[in-house]
């Protein structure tokens, strides 16, 4: 192989090898920034929450207003209403300011019981998502 053939080889394997918008680290997912579809700033990914019985991602909890971290309000968005966007490295939320402004949140020192039936329904209903079986 030559030089020339090598560097082609190279840059094949790096762009196919290792992980990508398939399979990503959720580190390199929080404080990404959460967008609507009229691209209005909606906050950021402050972390992402695992469902441990089925290793799937259950929901992101997006930051929302404040400064620095206070009187930030939190959200539990389901993992299904939002659309990575690896092209400008965010989130897309197709949900309008006003409705996140007004969408059920909590406190960062007052978490809800994620795992509460009645919680979960009432967080899939106002996103229009449906709960993952856990099968």
């Amino acid at each position: 192989m030559d030089l020339q053939d090598q560097g082609n080889n190279e840059a094949h394997e790096s762009k196919d090898s290792g992980p990508g918008p398939s399979l990503m680290g959720a580190g390199t997912l929080t404080g990404n920034s959460v967008y609507n579809h009229l691209n209005e700033n909606l906050g950021s990914v402050k972390e992402i929450m695992l469902n441990m019985q089925t290793g799937r991602v259950e929901y992101v909890v997006l930051a929302f207003g404040g400064f620095m971290g206070i009187a930030e309000k939190l959200f539990a968005v389901p993992w299904k209403a939002l659309k990575l966007d690896t092209t400008n490295k965010c989130f897309v939320l197709y949900i309008k300011k006003e409705n996140i402004e007004n969408a059920p949140g909590f406190d960062k020192s007052d978490w809800p019981s994620m795992v509460d039936e009645q919680w979960i329904h009432s967080i899939h209903t106002y996103y229009g998502t449906h709960p993952t079986s856990n099968q």
